[in-house]
């Protein structure tokens, strides 16, 4: 079985994937796929012939230089994904068959917005409350606000991605409330293969 977890940016996607891999599940991350696929060379020159030299660094895509321009203009990350997406479809499908165990998990913040979700047996949402995504975020010291909202418009609301959950896992507490959603998702999912 093929699972998708996604959610808004800082829901917990990664900490609820890592709570499956503890049970047995394999986890394929789609953002560092997409971030491998970026230095591949026909994917590196399509990006630096739509964006120009400016985003490389050392020969090599500067993500930090290419989120600049692209977290600040949707229609900029509209010309990326275009790009990038179909690769990162075709890799995740790859690793999706390649999984012999049957129980695979693909953690992705863009599962929805790619086109994804019907690759999924089912669909897991990971969801937190604005504040805590905030607080979670600005305390990674990775982003500042402006940042992180910027990254948060480029993509589908909370609201909107709950619409294409199969399960919602609730990340807004503690870290052993979450441990409890996982168990019960993977119980419900379980029941389903019988």
């Amino acid at each position: 079985m093929a699972v998708g977890i996604t959610g808004v940016f800082g829901a917990g996607k990664t900490t609820v994937s890592a709570l499956f891999a503890k049970h047995g599940y394999k986890v394929i991350n789609a953002d560092e796929i997409g971030h491998i696929l970026l230095n591949k060379k026909p994917i590196r020159d399509r990006i630096v012939k739509e964006f120009g030299s400016s985003v490389l660094t050392k020969n090599r895509i500067d993500r930090r230089k290419l989120k600049d321009i692209v977290f600040y203009d949707p229609k900029e990350l509209i010309r990326l994904n275009r790009i990038i997406h179909p690769p990162l479809i075709k890799e995740i499908k790859s690793g999706i068959r390649k999984n012999k165990s049957g129980r695979v998990i693909v953690d992705g913040a863009l599962l929805v917005e790619a086109g994804c979700a019907g690759l999924f047996d089912r669909l897991i949402v990971v969801k937190a409350g604005r504040k805590e995504l905030l607080k979670r975020l600005l305390k990674k010291g990775k982003y500042n606000k402006k940042e992180i909202e910027n990254i948060s418009r480029s993509q589908l609301s909370q609201r909107e991605k709950l619409k294409y959950a199969d399960y919602i896992i609730d990340n807004s507490k503690s870290l052993e409330n979450t441990k409890k959603g996982v168990e019960r998702v993977i119980k419900m999912i379980k029941g389903e293969l019988r």
